[in-house]
């Protein structure tokens, strides 16, 4: 880094799975790997390595806004498209087309309790849709704001976090069955993933729906 040849940085991995929501890119699907060694510019594209000198991560990214806050891609997902890149092919990354909030007994609780409440929500977990883009996969699949989430291909569903991490494994083009919560009926919604590169919002390129 800087013109600073050989040099190496110390530091600790405080988390595994940051989001990339989390780490500020949202318009990408990714998770990171989280550690206060330093990353400078020109450390970008370097090894992140553990103590028996395996490598774990490429160095990626930092916090503007913070100090000792730098982010890795982690050397499984390396191995999963490094053969694509060198290929000069794209990406691809599937999404549904839906913003999403945590769902619990409580929060549906309180919601109900409000008389300006939009909607009585359920009392259940999951992910509670609310909003969905026109023209996205999810649109066209029928399903619509206040959903709630609650498995997806048999997996269980506690969180938007988890509805995300799933549709990150999966490929564009791909069904999958969502378990759906709509008022008192429970559905079962069939959905093709679409690919994030071509998903337009009203404003532009989308960048905050997964």
């Amino acid at each position: 880094p800087l013109g600073l040849s050989n040099t190496v940085t110390l530091g600790i991995v405080s988390s595994l799975n940051r989001s990339s929501a989390e780490v500020g890119i949202p318009e990408k699907r990714i998770n990171f790997i989280q550690t206060d060694a330093a990353i400078n510019l020109g450390n970008s594209g370097g090894c992140l390595v553990n103590e028996f000198g395996e490598v774990v991560g490429v160095n990626t990214a930092v916090r503007a806004n913070a100090e000792g806050i730098g982010f890795a891609i982690p050397i499984d997902r390396v191995k999963d498209i490094m053969d694509q890149l060198a290929k000069g092919h794209k990406i691809q990354h599937s999404y549904l087309g839906v913003q999403m909030v945590n769902l619990t007994p409580e929060f549906a609780r309180q919601n109900n309790e409000d008389p300006n409440a939009p909607a009585m929500i359920p009392e259940v977990e999951g992910a509670l849709v609310v909003r969905v883009l026109a023209k996205s996969p999810a649109s066209e699949a029928g399903l619509r704001r206040f959903d709630i989430i609650q498995a997806m291909d048999g997996n269980s569903v506690k969180t938007a976090k988890d509805v995300q991490s799933y549709i990150d494994r999966t490929k564009v083009g791909q069904t999958i069955s969502l378990k759906v919560v709509r008022g008192e009926r429970a559905l079962e919604i069939l959905i093709k993933t679409g690919d994030l590169s071509l998903a337009k919002d009203k404003d532009g390129p989308l960048k905050v729906i997964p």
